[in-house]
């Protein structure tokens, strides 16, 4: 469904007066990124030398450090933590593509708005309502933001390989955690939503603008479905360490825009 057109919301003019440039690194950026929102198993890559630090953005955005990590088919796969929200997310992406990334995987966690669905199950979401403000600033305004069809199929692909049971469906992007009322909750649910998190509607449309190619391994953390909020423990996960294994795999399998 097609919302009201906004001119002030998006201008389809790619530039801008401000143009994104990526950190510098002790190597050239790869084509391949995943965004992790994992601190520890991060950091537990650098510790075993599974990962080598290569760069760091500014304090300003919170300096995460950005990650070399080589995978099994020896290419090389940059691998930070883009910030909690849509806006910082977006900045990191871009900053990241502008060093070349093209081949993205977004590596999270979602808040469970169904039934039954169990922490640590992974889920691929196939699209993402745009209930937040940076997408629209990236793409004209519709109520959903689709991922491409052929990466789905290729992480659900994945995942089957690997003996590991998903979910697919839309997630529900928000601004708001703290307004996630039952009703909304249920509305989106309604809508075909299964996971609500904070960032991948505006991952989509800002992979989509640079000519990037971006999809998301998730995982079903804390539980909205039932009368009262769940939290589930959900940092304790075990599938935090295993998604981004099969995140950092999967930027293989994405094949960058033609």
């Amino acid at each position: 469904m097609d919302l009201p057109a906004d001119p002030l919301r998006f201008d389809p003019d790619a530039d801008a007066l401000i143009t994104p440039s990526a950190p510098e690194l002790t190597e050239p950026w790869p084509d391949r990124l995943v965004l992790c929102y994992f601190h520890e198993q991060i950091a537990a890559l650098r510790e075993r030398g599974a990962a080598r630090l290569a760069g760091r953005f500014t304090a300003e955005m919170g300096g995460h450090g950005i990650h070399l990590v080589d995978a099994a088919d020896g290419d090389p796969v940059a691998v930070f933590h883009p910030g909690v929200g849509a806006p910082a997310a977006v900045h990191h992406l871009e900053r990241a593509m502008a060093g070349g990334a093209r081949r993205v995987v977004l590596c999270g966690s979602a808040g469970a708005l169904v039934p039954g669905l169990v922490m640590g199950h992974a889920v691929v979401p196939t699209g993402a309502v745009r209930d937040e403000g940076t997408s629209f600033h990236y793409a004209p305004p519709t109520e959903v933001v689709d991922v491409d069809r052929a990466v789905v199929d290729a992480l659900v692909g994945l995942l089957a390989e690997r003996d590991v049971p998903c979910v697919t469906g839309l997630t529900w992007t928000t601004d708001a955690p703290f307004r996630e009322t039952r009703a909304a909750v249920g509305a989106r649910r309604d809508q075909g939503c299964v996971v609500v998190e904070m960032e991948v509607a505006a991952l989509l449309a800002a992979a989509r603008f640079r000519g990037a190619r971006l999809g998301a391994l998730l995982y079903a953390a804390d539980d909205l479905s039932g009368p009262a909020w769940d939290s589930r423990n959900w940092t304790t996960a075990d599938a935090r360490a295993d998604l981004l294994t099969l995140a950092i795999e999967a930027t293989g399998r994405i094949h960058a825009s033609e």
